[in-house]
């Protein structure tokens, strides 16, 4: 396994784990919801259950947002090396290795920091189309693309 499709790998368990949870979560408050509407009345009840509705609700808003980076990084191919920085390109840039897939944490592989961000963010935006040697600045910080995985 290549250092691009290790990093892909980790990336697409870590938004995987997360939607396990989150569907965990969301079944564990069904499932309370439906235990307390069983032997419970009055208004304590209800502010309870309208509590967990609300509590559903976010839940299920962060599990689609997760499930959304999920359907991107199932878009990537893993094994693609292109000369031109395109969705799932890993980057060398200053020293910097960049994945270009979705926002998500900082990561470590082999003892090497990556750093995952969106091609909608303005350092992907900046990346998209680039190749080897082309360089471009943002924020005074001038980026020059070393390599393209």
């Amino acid at each position: 396994m290549t250092f691009k499709q290790k990093i892909y790998t980790y990336y697409l368990q870590l938004v995987q784990d997360k939607i396990d949870v989150f569907r965990d979560m969301i079944s564990a408050l069904t499932e309370d919801s439906k235990n307390d509407a069983k032997g419970s009345a009055g208004d304590k009840h209800e502010t309870a259950l309208s509590m967990m509705h609300i509590e559903q609700e976010k839940l299920n808003r962060k599990l689609r947002e997760v499930l959304d980076q999920k359907i991107i990084l199932d878009k990537i191919e893993a094994t693609a090396i292109t000369e031109t920085i395109i969705l799932g390109s890993l980057i060398k840039a200053n020293g910097i290795f960049l994945y270009l897939s979705v926002a998500l944490p900082k990561i470590a592989i082999e003892g090497i920091n990556v750093i995952a961000l969106s091609p909608q963010s303005p350092l992907g935006n900046k990346l998209m189309g680039m190749k080897v040697g082309h360089s471009f600045e943002i924020n005074t910080t001038k980026y020059i693309i070393e390599e393209v995985y």
